[in-house]
């Protein structure tokens, strides 16, 4: 049997002599009890926030793309048509299907004669149409 030089409820080592406030536990039994805090809660409400700001922000990220798709495909569809003229930027446009199938541009309205209607358009600056209205 081993004789310590101390009894078990003195806290006491060769390196560090008493060092009872160096310790980050009780060392009695009447010292305060230490609580961990219980962070689940705390985590839970944090993720839950932002998976929502992670949410929204993927579906606005996902309607842009979206809306940039629609805006490609429609000037895509206009500078795929037949038109012989230079297009002035500001002006508006009126896209129409012709017997062919083949899509064309024209200044032309259309309630002022009776052609196949797609959508009316303006050219910007950046040489990009702009739907402004489309067939009902």
């Amino acid at each position: 049997m081993i004789k310590k030089d101390k009894p078990d409820n003195v806290v006491f080592s060769n390196e560090h002599g008493y060092n009872v406030r160096l310790l980050p536990y009780a060392t009695s039994l009447g010292a305060p009890v230490i609580k961990t805090d219980d962070l689940a809660g705390w985590k839970n409400m944090g993720i839950n926030k932002v998976n929502k700001e992670f949410e929204s922000k993927f579906n606005e990220l996902k309607m842009q793309y979206q809306d940039l798709i629609q805006e490609f495909q429609w000037n895509e569809l206009v500078y795929n048509a037949r038109f012989s003229f230079e297009p002035i930027v500001g002006e508006i446009y009126h896209l129409y299907k012709d017997t062919d199938d083949s899509n064309f541009l024209s200044l032309i309205g259309p309630k002022e004669w009776n052609k196949e209607y797609v959508g009316t358009f303006r050219l910007n600056s950046d040489k990009k149409w702009i739907l402004i209205d489309l067939k009902n």
